[in-house]
């Protein structure tokens, strides 16, 4: 009987074992539809779609914050998911914004001679790896006792949102990337520096999902949901580019605090 009862002890063991070894589903499908969302960006860029490209990218958006919560609620956190979620991103929010933003704006750049044309990609190519660092700098620092309420630098996903927000407001009104390149080019490595700086970025990770919350809240919500039903474009550039700008605010305003605070 002991015998076939640590036979047994040990085949449940190893049966557990074997289920270990596997995945969740559930989380790493939100992450492999926005790896889809941001190659899909890549490839529509490529074939001269570009509105269609960064509605990708805001799509990837979505997935990217919807896999983490999932994850979060079913308790279904691993060392796979993180790294296969941070490969995503580079995907979504750091090669397909550079390619996008390159294809749409700087390629044209030739024409403005030799000097302009290395600028451009250039530029693309610091966003890019601003993204990458960005990226890297964040998993590192997972789990330092921070200030969650905050991000350190520009998210990459903002990142992205406001550099494929600029080629989707602009091509929606009919303006071409050519003669937009140097104001891109401009918006492009800022948010490429913002990612890799210091700066510090609401999260929002501080709002639960699953408690009550005013009823003026849901009202708030149908409201921004409305505007952006509107005017898709505009409302989406406007509202991430205030997002981009919060952080110098907020630095700015920290240090008009302290200022304040060393004259008392």
């Amino acid at each position: 009987m002991k015998t076939d009862k640590s036979a047994s002890t040990r085949q449940g063991t190893a049966a557990g074992s074997r289920r270990r070894k596997g995945i969740y589903l559930l989380p790493n499908l939100f992450t492999t539809a926005a790896l889809f969302a941001g190659f899909f960006a890549m490839v529509s860029a490529i074939d001269g779609n570009f509105q269609a490209a960064a509605i990708a990218i805001y799509v990837a958006m979505v997935l990217d914050g919807l896999d983490g919560r999932v994850a979060r609620l079913t308790n279904t956190q691993t060392d796979f998911g993180k790294e296969f979620d941070s490969l995503a991103d580079m995907v979504s929010f750091g090669l397909a914004p550079g390619l996008v933003v390159y294809i749409w704006a700087f390629s044209d750049m030739q024409e403005m001679g030799w000097y302009w044309f290395q600028l451009g990609w250039l530029a693309a190519f610091v966003y890019t790896a601003c993204a990458a660092l960005r990226l890297a700098r964040f998993n590192t620092q997972a789990g330092n006792p921070e200030d969650k309420r905050y991000f350190r630098g520009l998210p990459s996903p903002s990142g992205a949102a406001i550099v494929a927000g600029t080629v989707w407001f602009f091509d929606d009104m009919g303006v071409s990337g050519a003669s937009m390149a140097l104001p891109t080019l401009l918006i492009t490595t800022t948010a490429g520096a913002l990612m890799v700086s210091n700066l510090s970025y609401y999260s929002f990770q501080d709002i639960k999902l699953n408690e009550r919350v005013p009823f003026t809240y849901i009202l708030g919500v149908v409201l921004v949901f409305t505007l952006i039903a509107v005017n898709p474009p505009l409302v989406l550039y406007s509202l991430f580019g205030l997002y981009v700008l919060s952080g110098p605010a907020l630095a700015g305003y920290r240090g008009w605090r302290k200022y304040r605070e060393r004259r008392a």
